[in-house]
């Protein structure tokens, strides 16, 4: 399944700058897997080393939290679009 992911800026250097690529999966973990695949480095700074979401990131399909479904196992089908949203923190 052709899934379209949004590369947010700041990991951007490992997609060499391109702000949108396609992967593959039938899973929101899936599609990560597969990009993990594609672009060494990339997923250190999504996942742990147990494979779950950083705390600070968070992740959209179609625009929809994925914490709010079934999480990293959120089906995705042929066009759906999944956002990586790293949390910005800040302020005084």
């Amino acid at each position: 399944m052709a899934v379209e992911v949004r590369i947010p800026p700041v990991l951007r250097k490992y997609t060499g700058g391109v702000n949108t690529v396609q992967s593959s999966g039938t899973t929101v973990a899936e599609v990560l897997a597969s990009l993990e695949s594609q672009y060494g480095g990339l997923g250190s700074h999504i996942r742990d080393e147990r494979g779950q979401l950083h705390r600070f990131v968070n992740i959209y399909r179609n625009g929809e939290d994925i914490r709010y479904l079934n999480q990293l196992e959120t089906p995705v089908g042929d066009g759906d679009v999944v956002a990586i949203l790293p949390a910005i923190a800040g302020g005084a």
